[in-house]
């Protein structure tokens, strides 16, 4: 299987190294200036589960190749349109795509611009960054990539994927849930990164302050409530086992959005949240606490904006 990853960066260069480590046939797909970097210097994963160096096979958006047979697409969400574009030279009948990105909105857009058919479920959790030498730190246990068809379809494009998969040091997890899967994750991403942005500060100095873990329970809550409103299919459960994951989470761990913010870059804000609130607008829903982490986010991308 021929497998497209969009991006070198910290998801998909992981994942995408993962495989390269394991022998599967890999190219990344990146821009011109990146792809001289890694020409020149490589990629590293130093790596909770092991380290691995390679040099990775990459082509640059202005060079033609066939069509891949799998898309690892991991773009950020405020990259969509322009990596989409990116993308349709290297599509075809058959083609793949897994999306890695948080959030659901992607999804629907997708699908729109390649086809139903053409597009499974994905997220991914791991605790993962590009370090100043462009090399990718993942730092805890947390790592697992899900995967899956919708309307829980067992295909036999979806078992060769799990085939392809099966064997590396990075978790992959075929599941027939996979919608459900997208939903949970994106409740826990929103309470996780909207919580660290708006303190400042890893998971453990917050839970652990006077009011943290019912400030969490809360935002929890909130979004459960719109999410559910809007059709979701959460477990009934959920927030209480997603509790107990921050409860077990390493005190210094962060969100993606919050390190981002501590390097000045651009951030979800709106693919994540703002898209929540959109909803609780349309439902009439009360979310303060939601509001509260938006209204700080956007506050952030208005002084990045005006270099500040």
């Amino acid at each position: 299987m021929r497998i497209l990853v969009l991006g070198a960066g910290a998801i998909g260069g992981y994942y995408g190294g993962r495989l390269v480590e394991k022998g599967e046939d890999v190219t990344f797909l990146v821009r011109r200036k990146r792809k001289e970097h890694l020409e020149r210097n490589g990629l590293s994963i130093q790596s909770f589960f092991g380290d691995f160096s390679f040099q990775p096979k990459c082509i640059s958006t202005d060079e033609e190749a066939a069509p891949f047979d799998l898309v690892l697409f991991s773009t950020k969400a405020y990259h969509l349109e322009d990596a989409m574009n990116d993308l349709k030279p290297y599509v075809g009948e058959h083609t793949v795509i897994l999306p890695l990105l948080n959030g659901v909105a992607h999804f629907n857009r997708l699908k729109e611009v390649f086809g139903v058919e053409k597009v499974v479920g994905g997220l991914c959790f791991i605790e993962t960054t590009l370090n100043h030498q462009g090399n990718i730190e993942q730092t805890s246990a947390i790592d697992r990539l899900v995967y899956g068809e919708f309307d829980q379809k067992d295909t036999e494009r979806i078992r060769e994927i799990e085939y392809v998969f099966s064997g590396t040091k990075a978790t992959f997890s075929l599941s027939d849930s996979i919608e459900q899967e997208i939903w949970q994750k994106y409740l826990f991403i929103t309470v996780m990164s909207g919580c660290t942005s708006l303190m400042r500060a890893p998971i453990g100095p917050i839970r652990e302050s006077t009011g943290g873990e019912l400030f969490i329970k809360q935002l929890f809550e909130e979004v459960k409530m719109i999410i559910k409103k809007h059709g979701g299919p959460l477990k009934e459960d959920v927030v209480a086992k997603q509790l107990e994951m921050i409860r077990l989470a390493n005190g210094d761990m962060k969100s993606s959005m919050q390190r981002d913010m501590e390097k000045g870059l651009p951030i979800e804000g709106e693919h994540l949240q703002g898209f929540l609130l959109d909803l609780a607008k349309n439902y009439q829903l009360n979310t303060p606490i939601l509001q509260t982490v938006y209204q700080n986010l956007v506050v952030y991308e208005t002084m990045l904006g005006q270099g500040k």
